[in-house]
């Protein structure tokens, strides 16, 4: 037999429990495109650098120069603050040019080298010997400058190059003049 309670219950329409689906595509979507994202910045974000070849000071009071060579190889670049640059050949001394101030870029430090480069080669008769290029960044100068040298170098294809960071009174002088 049929309690009243059990016939009230079958009259009623029973609602169905629906079980929502969420749709996930679009979150894997940007989770992926989220990841991409920060493996390239990181990637990009990584410091590039430039191998350098310092050369060995210890001759025993030869100077930063070096030992038994010839001075007319060596190009001096002293660095200063707004984007300066003076450069002599030779000893400050006895320099074989006036020190003169040259400005970045094709027209100026970069022609500068690849002449000089092309005179002191031809004259030592030999192409693997070519100018010696000794970089002194001022206390005044900024990174981005010396960086900026260091690109030169590779582009006039100077192989031999120094950073120094010992300017003397002379040099520092010369660059309060200009």
């Amino acid at each position: 037999m049929i309690d009243e309670k059990d016939f009230n219950n079958l009259n009623k329409p029973r609602s169905k429990k629906l079980h929502p689906k969420i749709d996930l595509t679009a979150m894997i979507s940007i989770s992926f495109l989220l990841i991409i994202f920060f493996m390239v910045t990181i990637e990009l974000a990584k410091p590039k650098s430039m191998s350098l070849g310092l050369p060995d000071t210890g001759c025993g009071g030869c100077g930063p120069i070096g030992c038994r060579l010839r001075q007319e190889r060596v190009i001096t670049i002293l660095l200063d603050d707004n984007n300066k640059i003076i450069t002599y050949q030779g000893l400050l001394e006895y320099p074989d040019d006036k020190p003169k101030t040259i400005s970045y870029g094709k027209e100026g430090i970069r022609k500068e080298l690849l002449t000089k480069n092309k005179i002191i080669t031809e004259q030592l008769g030999d192409r693997n010997r070519g100018a010696i290029v000794i970089i002194k960044p001022s206390k005044n100068s900024n990174f981005g400058n010396l960086v900026s040298i260091l690109d030169e170098m590779a582009i006039t294809n100077i192989q031999t190059y120094a950073i120094i960071n010992d300017i003397s009174a002379e040099e520092n002088n010369l660059l309060a003049m200009n």
